[in-house]
């Protein structure tokens, strides 16, 4: 793999380059990841995954691309190579080093996030499908929010689970009903389709050295923008300083507390149909919120 990184990356730096060192990087249970040291002085990212859907990193280089080409927002890690095969088992993206936040990161992240909130569509979805994790995620086009997450969110979750014998029957019927009236749930009242990362967990942002916010491993669409906030608070809640900052610079409908449960149910599935079993009190919770059975 070394001698085919080595020449995807001579184009980019103009001169021959190899690899002196690959460290691997913590985190990332879909994909392996490692630093490359080389010997130009210089670092990238490299993502590998040895069994890949076929479209798997050419789907994250596109997600990438759009979220680059936003008008301003959060940094992206630039997209830099992909492994010339019908199946890319790797990408090569900018490194860009961590550090410690500022001061002022919670306020500067917040704005930029509702900066990349801005950006618009015609419609909810994408052009393309992409994945959340390494599942399938369908961006077909909808003019109706509420339509596109309850068809292409939920019940898209909600069919893998069933397929494979991951929901139990009651918690698949309350979880219909939720979808049959997922209308009274959710105020998207005036809300056009925004740009969003889609998986914006703990793991995935960052501060740079310049400390600025930076945003990587999205799963893209053109969305309900409270989806982007509300997953920021299911696995460890930023500070309130943060949600203040970004009502302030792009408020949001009264109520969102009581929907962000809701949309975090998307991931919850997901992580079900990833990672199994454990996720399915959790899922049955956020149900029994909506629904009363």
């Amino acid at each position: 793999m070394n001698e085919e990184i080595c020449k995807l990356l001579k184009p980019i730096f103009g001169q021959e380059v190899k690899v002196q060192s690959s460290p691997q990087t913590e985190g990332g249970c879909i994909n392996q990841t490692h630093i490359l040291h080389l010997t130009n002085g210089k670092r990238v990212f490299l993502k590998h995954n040895s069994h890949p859907a076929p479209d798997f990193f050419a789907a994250e280089a596109k997600g990438l691309k759009l979220l680059t080409q936003a008008d301003k927002g959060p940094r992206i890690p630039k997209f830099l190579a992909l492994q010339d095969s019908p199946t890319p088992s790797f990408i090569i993206l900018e490194y860009i080093e961590k550090s410690s936040p500022a001061s002022d990161f919670l306020v500067r992240f917040a704005q930029s996030l509702a900066e990349l909130h801005h950006n618009t569509h015609h419609s909810f979805g994408l052009d393309h499908d992409n994945y959340i994790g390494s599942t399938p995620q369908k961006n077909t086009y909808d003019n109706n929010g509420i339509h596109f997450f309850r068809d292409h969110r939920l019940r898209y979750q909600q069919e893998l689970a069933r397929i494979s014998g991951k929901l139990p029957s009651a918690t698949d019927k309350n979880l219909s009903k939720l979808c049959d009236r997922i209308e009274n749930y959710l105020d998207i009242t005036g809300e056009k389709p925004a740009l969003l990362h889609g998986d914006l967990w703990s793991g995935n942002y960052f501060s740079d050295r310049d400390h600025s916010p930076c945003i990587f491993d999205p799963a893209v669409y053109f969305g309900l923008r409270e989806a982007d906030l509300a997953m920021t608070e299911l696995f460890g809640r930023l500070p309130q300083q943060f949600y203040d900052a970004y009502h302030e610079a792009f408020p949001l409908n009264p109520g969102y507390n009581e929907r962000k449960d809701l949309y975090n149910l998307y991931h919850l599935l997901n992580h079900l149909n990833l990672f199994g079993s454990s996720y399915l009190g959790s899922v049955e919770q956020v149900i029994r919120k909506y629904i009363k059975s």
